[in-house]
């Protein structure tokens, strides 16, 4: 049995949850509406309080879909509670960041900016203050959409590991390496 199939999702108050006939659950919170379709062979049932995923075999299929369909329960249950936060680090000289509306404006070093449309159901905001490194806060109830757009933003500009460079997760830690030996 999963470990982490096995253990219920533990519905807070506010919190409502239906399950259509065709396997569709709908997670209803005080932060916003999120839906998910659950795989036929996975039943999903709602019993004091409780969200209980559960499989019909121990075939590796089931056992697989198991933990990933209380994975992705628990996020959702959560994330219409309290949400998820993701914030960027720009390390470099000149990089900067502006929002506008659901627009961010990148500087990164390149010859241009790099304008990026982001998704409605996610929330930005850039922090620049004095002596430290610009930051973007995303903020979101989807935890699969807030990482997606994060790991997007990352890849523009990778922190590379001579000068730490580049845009980073704030809780990163990017492994540096010495540069060329001065000659003989």
């Amino acid at each position: 049995m999963s470990r982490i199939g096995k253990k219920p999702v533990v519905l807070t108050n506010g919190v409502s949850v239906t399950i259509s006939p065709t396997n569709e659950l709908t997670v209803k919170g005080p932060k916003g509406t999120l839906t998910q379709n659950i795989d036929r062979d996975i039943t999903v049932k709602v019993e004091n309080g409780e969200l209980l995923v559960s499989r019909p075999t121990d075939q590796i299929r089931h056992r697989a879909l198991h933990g990933l369909y209380r994975s992705l329960v628990a996020n959702m249950v959560t994330g219409v509670t309290e949400g998820f936060k993701r914030e960027l680090e720009l390390v470099g000289v000149g990089y900067r960041a502006a929002v506008t509306g659901n627009q961010i404006d990148l500087a990164l070093g390149f010859s241009h900016n790099i304008i990026m449309e982001l998704p409605v159901e996610i929330k930005a905001a850039a922090i620049a203050e004095k002596g430290q490194n610009p930051r973007i806060i995303l903020e979101s109830i989807d935890k699969q959409l807030l990482g997606a757009v994060a790991a997007k933003l990352r890849s523009l500009r990778k922190p590379e590991p001579y000068k730490g460079k580049g845009v980073r997760y704030s809780d990163e830690i990017v492994r540096r390496k010495a540069g060329k030996s001065a000659g003989k």
